[in-house]
């Protein structure tokens, strides 16, 4: 375990804090926005950072310039479909939009249990299809367009790129940062992981049960993308998984899959790193090194 890893969990082991389980969503989510500054530290200045509303869904815009259009990135927040907000998620999409350079719109879907499944993929599908017809209105280059998307978000990011296949919308890329491809929560890494590492299988039954109380509806394609039938045409992509991982597995097993179906992809595998710490630049260094790797990947993705 990365040491700076250890002390983070150390840290929230002295807090007192309970297990996720224990809480009702909306202490889960005032937990969150208050750790979230505390976690990313200070936050890259942009020369525009705009709040609107796009096919009747709140986002958030990051324009790092102006004057002339550019990529876009669709980001889809994670916090497990019930809570993290376009606030928790500020300084990785500041930084996003600062280092590839690009223009980000952060997607504020509605949250589970208030607004079950498929409430947030209707919303991001929504946005994203909305920014391939509209881009530019925004400062950005439709023919230039991703999504993204972390744990939660990363499951949205992956159906986004489904339906945008489906629906013959191109996409340049799809970055999944350790995603939620599967409702299986009985894989070796789920097992090796289940407690301990911050995300424990217990949390992710929670999670589930909020968004997708029906067992067999976890199965659909919206919801368990790992579950299609093909992944065939869908946008080249980047898969990040950790070590330390509940949800590990299934990152593995989707990037294997989207091989397998002739998708060009990349595996970034993290030694020693937890779910969650793309957002933890000011307690684990490592953090700094998977902003670099994004932004090379879109980099490439906006270039060809």
């Amino acid at each position: 375990m990365d040491p700076q890893v250890r002390a983070y969990l150390d840290a929230v082991a002295a807090s007192g804090i309970p297990p996720l389980p224990e809480l009702t969503p909306a202490e889960a989510r005032r937990n969150a926005e208050v750790a979230a500054p505390l976690l990313a530290g200070p936050p890259p200045p942009l020369d525009r950072v705009e709040d609107r509303v796009i096919a009747g869904v709140p986002v958030r815009v990051y324009a790092p310039e102006v004057g002339r259009e550019l990529p876009v990135v669709a980001y889809f927040h994670g916090g497990g479909w019930v809570f993290c907000s376009l606030d928790t998620h500020d300084s990785v999409c500041r930084r996003t939009a600062a280092t590839t350079p690009c223009l980000v719109v952060s997607v504020d879907y509605r949250m589970a249990p208030e607004h079950r499944f498929p409430a947030a993929v209707d919303d991001c599908w929504a946005v994203t299809s909305w920014l391939g017809a509209h881009a530019r209105e925004l400062g950005g280059d439709s023919e230039r367009l991703a999504v993204a998307g972390d744990s939660a978000g990363g499951n949205l990011a992956a159906v986004m790129a489904i339906r945008a296949r489906d629906a013959r919308m191109p996409l340049r890329h799809q970055l999944l940062v350790y995603p939620v491809t599967d409702c299986d929560l009985d894989t070796e890494s789920y097992l090796a992981n289940a407690t301990g590492y911050g995300l424990t299988r217990d949390g992710m039954a929670w999670f589930w049960d909020h968004y997708v109380p029906d067992p067999a509806a976890r199965r659909h394609p919206d919801a368990s993308p790992l579950r299609a039938g093909s992944l065939a045409g869908v946008a080249p992509a980047t898969v990040v998984v950790c070590e330390l991982d509940p949800l590990r597995d299934e990152g593995v097993a989707y990037a294997a899959k989207l091989a397998a179906d002739g998708v060009p992809v990349r595996l970034i595998e993290y030694q020693g790193m937890i779910h969650g710490f793309i957002r933890m630049y000011a307690v684990i260094d490592r953090s700094h090194q998977l902003g670099a790797e994004i932004a090379h990947a879109w980099r490439e993705a906006f270039t060809t």
